[in-house]
């Protein structure tokens, strides 16, 4: 009995190894998982095609400073039969005429009242805005990574406190009805002790069910099945020193916030592009054409033009006004929700820091009370032998102990949840940060690829 207690305390103490110890040559860290999470997590990869496709607004913007060139051919069959009266003659064509035609013709904008530099400072601002957006995604994925790491460490690691209970209580249970069978104690005492069994293995059950929820999690957001997992430790290293500090830098760095400025900058250039549509527009077209057989009397007709146009809008039935008032608003209410993720920003780092600090302080009080039910469960069974305590006082004793593991192993788990839960909260909570053994996705390799380009249908990587 006493080599299955041991054998309980080593499984509660999986997650303390993270702290120190060396780790096995073969096992799964939680810096690897982080890594397969980063790279091949689907809804991470969509969100990165999200951006590329973002990238190509640019390129559209763009397109207002560039001439649009159209060229037109025609081809036909016309068959004429004319009659003057009054000289009497009659004109046809025999045979019919084949009128054929080709012109070039090339436009080019000059002013629009800045409407395309407008248009493409808003498609930046709209890149950036998505890459933030990636960055806020990235982030929660390896939070969620992290957490379904560490979620299989302590269900797996209550589990096996669960089961050790079991046997623990199996082998309580067979001393109980040895001692029934020679008078040292009563029914009442193996009924407790079948009653205590009964309750284990259902807490075994519960904790297997758990583990199997846990075990399918893990497989979704890092893909693959978990197995022979190393410990998980926090990353406090990588945090700020101070909680004031933490506030600061998370109004800086975390994406959300740094997102929403993007987004106030985009609706302040789209109350500029409404307010440019109220302004002139100046264009150049140039034109050369040649046709064929347009008439029986020509024969071909060649023609060159190059035509400046200069458009003032007056009135356009008050449409323009309502867009030029609607974008002011829309501004307004981008500023307003800036300062709404400016304050459930701080609220959330102050939130995740207190948790943390809860976190370490429960650790340390779980361990103490392991520590405290060992020896109260070791003393207990001493009285029982010598009649000082009975059956159900052994009993309670030992499932005060498997509490104690149980409230252990979830101290120890929340402990490193909450480290990176602070370090999510900061805006901080990336590859580069974590040192993670990985190729960071770059997505201005993509945008440096198309942002220039006047033609072509294939993307980059070839589709």
């Amino acid at each position: 009995m006493h080599g299955v207690k041991l054998f309980t305390g080593a499984a509660v103490s999986v997650l303390l190894l993270a702290l120190a110890g060396p780790t096995p040559a073969l096992a799964d860290t939680i810096e690897a998982a982080l890594v397969r999470a980063y790279q091949n997590n689907p809804q991470l990869n969509a969100q990165r095609a999200q951006v590329r496709s973002t990238d190509e607004n640019v390129p559209q913007a763009l397109s207002g400073y560039r001439p649009r060139v159209n060229l037109s051919l025609t081809t036909g069959y016309q068959y004429q039969d004319v009659q003057q009266v009054q000289k009497g003659l009659s004109i046809h064509t025999d045979p019919p005429l084949q009128p054929n035609s080709a012109s070039l013709t090339v436009n080019q904008t000059l002013y629009n009242g800045n409407q395309t530099a407008n248009r493409t400072r808003a498609a930046e601002s709209q890149v950036s805005g998505a890459r933030e957006a990636l960055r806020v995604l990235e982030q929660t994925v390896l939070l969620q990574a992290a957490t379904a790491y560490m979620d299989y460490l302590r269900d797996a690691a209550t589990l096996e406190v669960q089961r050790s209970n079991v046997r623990v209580l199996e082998q309580t249970l067979k001393q109980t009805r040895d001692r029934f069978n020679v008078g040292e104690v009563t029914r009442t005492d193996v009924a407790q002790s079948e009653a205590q069994l009964a309750a284990g293995r259902t807490q075994a059950l519960t904790a297997e069910s758990n583990l199997t929820t846990t075990r399918a999690n893990f497989r979704r957001i890092i893909g693959n099945e978990p197995s022979n997992l190393a410990p998980g430790s926090p990353v406090d290293r990588f945090l700020p020193p101070s909680i004031a500090s933490a506030v600061n830098l998370s109004l800086v760095e975390n994406p959300n916030v740094t997102a929403a400025m993007y987004g106030v900058d985009v609706n302040y250039l789209q109350v500029k592009i409404n307010e440019g549509a109220l302004l002139p527009t100046v264009t150049v077209q140039a034109g050369v054409s040649t046709s064929y057989q347009q008439t029986i009397q020509i024969f071909r007709t060649n023609s060159a033009s190059a035509i400046a146009t200069a458009s003032v809008p007056i009135f356009q039935g008050g449409a323009e006004y309502a867009l030029i008032r609607q974008s002011k608003e829309n501004l307004a209410q981008q500023r307003l929700n800036l300062e709404t993720l400016r304050d459930q920003t701080r609220a959330n780092v102050v939130q995740a820091w207190g948790q943390l600090e809860a976190g370490k302080a429960q650790v340390q009080s779980a361990q103490a009370q392991v520590t405290a039910s060992e020896i109260a469960l070791n003393g207990v069974r001493e009285e029982a032998k010598a009649g000082q305590r009975t059956t159900l006082d052994v009993l309670n004793a030992q499932q005060a102990l498997v509490n104690a593991r149980v409230a252990l192993v979830t101290a120890q788990h929340d402990r490193v949840v909450a480290s990176y839960s602070v370090l999510n909260a900061v805006g901080r909570l990336a590859p580069q940060v974590l040192g993670l053994n990985t190729t960071v996705y770059d997505p201005s390799v993509h945008y440096q690829q198309v942002r220039d380009s006047w033609a072509g249908v294939r993307t980059p990587d070839g589709r």
